[in-house]
């Protein structure tokens, strides 16, 4: 049933719980903005509050395939081309754009989380996981993507947090 569906991104646990109903279906470790939670443009955090899956990206495309502006480069990740470039932003594999259901919080001008480019995306598999270090993505291991590409699709509700345990229900509103 797809409106039973979420994913819950816990930022200070770094964890991404995938739910079904009441049912938790996974849990995958994650790495979040290196500059913590926040909403605004250019900050390189990941943003807060409730949103939703606004596109998918990268269906039956090889694992580890390179994606500059949401399109795959044609290119597939290897530590030798890590080498090459260095300071690239491996976006890899699969992409789940999210958009901000919050306005004035994390839709609309400044702090639009779609606007941001913000996305649940694979990551280079020597990339930690369970601690901060993204530019505002939530990074996931390929495989991890991979399963949670298949089991969401575009609408699914995002709720992001510093701590779940203190939120009140964001999905009975």
């Amino acid at each position: 049933m797809h409106d039973s569906t979420r994913i819950e991104i816990d930022l200070g646990q770094q964890c991404l719980t995938l739910f079904r109903g009441r049912e938790r279906r996974a849990v995958y470790p994650v790495s979040t903005g290196k500059n913590g939670a926040g909403e605004s443009r250019g900050s390189e955090c990941t943003p807060r509050g409730r949103h939703a899956i606004d596109e998918k990206i990268g269906h039956g495309c090889a694992v580890n395939t390179v994606f500059v502006a949401r399109r795959p480069t044609g290119e597939v990740y290897t530590p030798a081309l890590r080498e090459q470039y260095p300071g690239r932003d491996w976006i890899l594999t699969r992409i789940l754009w999210l958009t901000g259901l919050e306005p004035g919080r994390n839709q609309g001008g400044d702090v639009d989380t779609r606007g941001r480019y913000v996305y649940i995306h694979g990551a280079p598999d020597e990339v930690p996981m369970g601690v901060p270090g993204s530019r505002g993505c939530v990074r996931m291991r390929n495989s991890d993507i991979v399963a949670l590409f298949d089991a969401v699709w575009v609408g699914t509700g995002v709720v992001i947090t510093p701590d779940l345990q203190s939120m009140p229900d964001l999905y009975s509103q």
